[in-house]
C-alpha cells in the first residue's frame, strides 16, 4: 500500500525540471513576496520620512531577522520532516510533525511580540539606535511587533503548505499581504501624513490578512490529515523539527547578530569619518533590504526543491537527488551573475530609488554595494547547500554550513578589520567571508553527494 502512494506521488517519477519549477517558482516569489515588506517600507519611508526613516528600519530590522529565524526554525524543520515521513510512507507520523509545527509557530509568534513590546527601548539600544534616529525607530518598531504573531505564523506555515504540495496558494499568501501592504503605504504616509507610523500600519495590515489565509488552509484545503488533537505539541515530534530546522534558525539568528554588530560598528567608526553616524546607518539599512531580493530568490530556490530533495532521499532514489541539486546549483549561479552586474555597475540609480540623500550619502553606498558585494555571484550557492543538507537529514552539517559566512568568517571580519582600516574595514569583510563560506559549502556538498550510492 505504502509502495503505491509513493508511486502516486508526483515527487517520485515527475521530470526533475517541471519539479523545481512547480515548487521553487511558488516558493521564489513567496519569499520575494515576503521581502517586499521591508523593501517596500523603505522605499516610501525613504521617499516620505528621508534618512532617519531609512535608518530607523535598518535599527528595526534584526527583530525582523529572529520573526524568520523562528519560523524557519518550526516551518522548515517542519515541512523536511513532513517530505521525509511522507517519503517513507509513514503517513500518521507527517501528520504528527505538522500539527506540532504549526502549534508552536502560533504560540512563539506570541511570545516573540510581548518581549519586543515589554523590552522596545533596551533592544533599539542594543541595535545600534542613534538619538536622532530613535524617536522613528520607537513608532516603526512598537507598531509592528502587533504583526508578529502573523508574521511568523506565515513565514512558517507556508513552508508546511508547499510540503502539503500546495505551492500555488501558499504564494498566495504572500502575494495578498504584500499588494495590501504596497496600497496602504502611500495612502498613509502620503495622504493621511502618518509618516512612519503610516508604513508600518499598512505592513501590519498586510501581515494579518496573509496570517489569517494561512489559518484558513489549514482549518479548510489541507491534503494532510490533521485533527485537532494533532495540534497539540508532542516532545518527541518538537525534538524531531527543531533537529532539521536548526540550520535555517541558525543562520537567521547569525544574521541578526551580523546586523546588530554592524550597526554599532558603523555608528562607531562613521563617527570617526567623514561620513557621520547616520549616512552609514541609512546606507547599509538601504543595501541590505536590496539584497535581500537576491537572497530571497536563493533560498526560495533552496525551499522548493527541499521536497524534491527530501521525499526522494528518503525513498532511496539517489540519482534523483543527485540530479536536483546540480540543476538548482546552476540556477543559484546564473542568478547570482545578474545581480553581480547590476551591483557593479548600477548602486547609485539602485540606492536612488529609496530616496535622496547627500553627495557624501552616494558615495559611501557606491563604494559599499561595489566592495562589499563584490562576490555576490557565487553568494547563492551556501544558502542553497545548508537547505541541501536539511532536506537530506544531515541536520549537523546544515548547521555548520550555515554558520560558515555570518559567525565563523563574517563576524570576526567586521570587528577586526575597522582597527586598522576605519570604517573600510567593513566593506572588505564581505568579500573575503563570502568567498570563505562557498568554498566550504560547495567543498561539503560535493563529497555528500558522492556518498549517495
Amino acid at each position: 500500500m505504502n509502495d503505491r502512494k509513493i508511486a502516486k506521488n508526483p515527487l517520485a517519477a515527475e521530470r526533475i525540471e517541471k519539479l523545481i519549477a512547480k515548487f521553487a517558482i511558488p516558493a521564489i516569489i513567496s519569499m520575494l513576496v515576503s521581502s517586499l515588506y521591508n523593501i517596500v517600507d523603505q522605499i516610501f519611508i525613504g521617499q516620505g520620512v528621508g534618512m532617519l526613516g531609512n535608518a530607523a528600519t535598518n535599527i528595526a530590522f534584526p527583530v525582523s531577522i529572529i520573526c524568520t529565524a523562528t519560523a524557519l526554525l518550526l516551518g522548515i524543520g517542519g515541512a523536511s520532516n513532513f517530505n521525509l515521513a511522507s517519503g517513507e510512507g509513514n503517513q500518521e507520523r507527517a501528520a504528527g510533525i505538522a500539527g506540532t509545527a504549526l502549534a508552536m509557530l502560533g504560540i512563539c509568534g506570541v511570545l516573540i511580540a510581548a518581549v519586543v513590546l515589554l523590552f522596545l527601548d533596551p533592544l533599539l539600544h542594543i541595535f545600534g539606535v542613534t538619538p536622532e534616529v530613535l524617536p522613528f525607530a520607537q513608532d516603526y518598531t512598537g507598531i509592528t511587533a502587533y504583526g508578529i504573531p502573523f508574521l511568523v505564523l506565515t513565514t512558517g506555515g507556508n513552508h508546511l503548505i508547499r510540503a502539503d504540495r500546495s505551492p500555488t496558494y501558499s504564494m498566495t499568501c504572500m502575494l495578498t499581504g504584500a499588494v495590501i501592504n504596497t496600497i496602504l503605504d502611500p495612502l498613509f504616509i502620503f495622504q493621511f501624513h502618518w509618516g512612519i507610523q503610516g508604513a508600518a500600519a499598512a505592513t501590519v495590515i498586510g501581515q494579518v490578512v496573509s496570517g489569517i489565509m494561512v489559518i484558513v488552509y489549514f482549518r479548510r484545503f489541507r491534503k494532510m490529515e490533521l485533527s485537532k488533537e494533532r495540534l497539540r505539541p508532542r516532545a518527541e515530534y518538537l525534538k524531531a523539527v527543531v533537529s532539521l530546522g536548526m540550520a535555517a534558525c541558525i543562520n537567521q539568528v547569525a544574521m541578526a547578530a551580523v546586523q546588530i554588530t554592524m550597526n554599532n560598528t558603523l555608528r562607531h567608526y562613521g563617527a570617526a569619518s567623514m561620513y557621520g553616524t547616520d549616512i552609514p546607518l541609512a546606507c547599509v539599512g538601504v543595501i541590505s533590504k536590496v539584497n535581500m531580493v537576491f537572497m530571497a530568490i536563493c533560498i526560495g530556490l533552496s525551499q522548493g526543491c527541499q521536497p524534491i530533495w527530501g521525499f526522494n532521499y528518503g525513498a532511496k532514489s539517489y540519482e534523483r537527488v543527485r540530479d536536483t541539486y546540480k540543476k538548482a546549483f546552476l540556477v543559484a549561479l546564473t542568478v547570482g551573475i545578474c545581480f553581480f552586474a547590476c551591483f557593479q555597475l548600477f548602486p547609485r540609480q539602485i540606492v536612488g530609488i529609496f530616496g535622496s540623500g547627500s553627495e557624501e550619502y552616494f558615495r559611501f553606498a557606491e563604494r559599499y554595494f561595489k566592495i562589499f558585494m563584490m562576490m555576490t555571484f557565487i553568494n547563492g550557492v551556501q544558502p542553497m547547500c545548508s537547505g541541501f543538507f536539511t532536506s537530506i537529514g544531515k541536520a549537523k552539517l546544515g548547521i555548520v554550513v550555515s554558520l560558515t559566512r555570518q559567525v565563523i568568517f563574517l563576524l570576526p571580519l567586521i570587528l577586526i578589520f575597522p582597527v586598522f582600516m576605519g570604517i573600510d574595514g567593513v566593506m572588505y569583510a564581505g568579500p573575503i567571508a563570502d568567498s570563505a563560506a562557498a568554498v566550504v559549502a560547495i567543498g561539503q556538498a560535493v563529497r555528500e553527494l558522492k556518498r549517495m550510492k
